[in-house]
């Protein structure tokens, strides 16, 4: 009982220790969350690979909400993913090459950069057997402990020369496939009984193919050209995310590679993060069950009213999928997923599942603007259709946050790369003001 009430004791003072005065923070000009008091993001860095825009600020002073862009090395996404799907082809690869290298690539570069991916993507088989022993309930966590792991198996884990790192990133993107495919499948067999079968990765096929073939085995064109366009659309998104950051800021201390990527999976891995699509699939699916006339805007728009105020599904007074940080009259991803996600839907025979979901988009919008008030724009995120793309390509809700670190460890690379080659560099530290007085030291038996 003695170790039971002192471990009470000392999470009660948790509630004094950590209460810190709202005011306090005005007062001095303390920037929560690296916040501006405008919601933007205060500016830390300098970058030329990702470019997030959702506002313009106006020469007097302000800021002006536009419709969302993101830019890939100064590409439009929205021209990437256009001409992918008019030419029906694979492009995650060749984003990836783009990050890394800063040019799009020609035919046959892009030819030899997917070879080199496919050629390091098999696993050695310390790491398989890693993996079966690190079998674990969350793949996030398996997935950071077997980019540990990867330390050991480099012969030269600590060098930072931009060769080095390449090779390392290559290595990352390439097997982040295999390890997440093989940790859902020993996972499965071991929490639901299922039989183990492991399917190696085939030299002909893209990584977005390679990844359903190694996963499920069977898959159709569509739901590996949707898989690899989602993929692309989660390669990168700009300097100031909070996982990319956490990349940029470990990287800034000279640690090697593996301890770097690895801090940013467990910041993804947050559900304020990369866990949000989970979230929106369970938002989802009790809606479907709670809402009769799947066509009544009024009864959907009572519905959120009622989860706005905190009366229904999880009370939390949250719409899922709806805002973002820097978006705000929209977010290019959602747009763009839409698209996908409709042709998906029909291929499934989900139609009325995707015409409901895209309503709920809009009411979802519509009754945030009514509950708040019209201070500020907002829009639909990426979040608010990937999950429900996921399920229809038959993935399972484990893997989903792990699929969002398989695409932004493009980004996650580039990034650190950036970070370690500035010829000025410095360690990221910001600073903390200590608000507490000074007190006198008591001995012991003062106390």
């Amino acid at each position: 009982m003695k170790k039971e009430y002192l471990i009470y004791k000392l999470s009660e003072s948790v509630k004094t220790t950590s209460k810190i005065d709202k005011e306090l923070f005005a007062k001095y000009n303390v920037k929560r969350g690296l916040r501006n008091e405008d919601g933007t993001g205060v500016l830390v860095g300098l970058t030329q690979i990702g470019n997030v825009v959702g506002y313009e600020r106006l020469p007097e002073g302000g800021l002006k909400a536009i419709p969302g862009k993101l830019f890939y090395r100064g590409y439009d996404v929205e021209d990437i993913v256009h001409d992918l799907i008019r030419e029906k082809r694979y492009g995650f690869e060749e984003v990836a090459y783009l990050m890394l290298s800063g040019s799009l690539p020609d035919k046959e570069e892009l030819s030899n950069f997917r070879e080199l991916i496919n050629d390091n993507m098999p696993l050695e088989q310390k790491t398989k057997m890693n993996i079966i022993d690190l079998e674990g309930q969350n793949i996030m966590n398996t997935l950071a402990r077997c980019v540990l792991e990867m330390y050991n198996f480099d012969l030269n884990p600590d060098d930072t020369s931009p060769e080095n790192l390449m090779r390392q990133s290559i290595q990352l993107i390439s097997r982040f496939p295999a390890i997440i495919a093989y940790a859902y499948n020993i996972l499965r067999h071991s929490s639901q009984g299922q039989s183990l079968h492991i399917h190696h990765p085939l030299e002909n096929l893209t990584l977005a193919e390679n990844f359903l073939h190694m996963l499920k085995h069977t898959y159709t064109q569509l739901e590996a050209r949707t898989l690899d366009l989602l993929l692309v659309l989660q390669a990168e998104h700009g300097g100031g995310n909070n996982s990319t950051f956490t990349v940029r800021v470990t990287s800034s201390t000279g640690t090697d590679t593996y301890s770097s990527i690895a801090a940013g999976i467990g910041s993804l891995k947050g559900p304020l993060h990369g866990g949000a699509n989970i979230q929106v699939v369970d938002m989802f699916n009790h809606l479907k069950t709670n809402i009769k006339d799947w066509t009544d805007v009024k009864e959907i728009d009572l519905y959120f009213q009622r989860m706005l105020n905190k009366e229904v599904y999880n009370r939390t007074g949250l719409i899922y999928g709806i805002g973002h940080a820097v978006y705000t009259i929209s977010d290019p991803r959602a747009i763009l997923l839409k698209e996908l996600a409709r042709d998906l839907a029909k291929e499934k025979g989900r139609i009325e599942e995707f015409t409901f979901l895209e309503l709920l988009e809009e009411r979802a919008i519509s009754s945030f603007y009514t509950f708040k008030g019209a201070r500020k724009s907002v829009s639909s995120n990426i979040d608010f259709y990937s999950g429900f793309v996921y399920e229809m390509i038959g993935l399972p809700e484990e893997i989903y946050t792990p699929l969002f670190a398989m695409a932004r460890i493009v980004g996650w690379t580039a990034h650190r790369i950036e970070e370690l080659n500035f010829k000025s560099k410095r360690i990221i530290r910001p600073a903390y003001r200590n608000i507490l007085d000074t007190q006198e030291y008591l001995p012991m038996d003062n106390r």
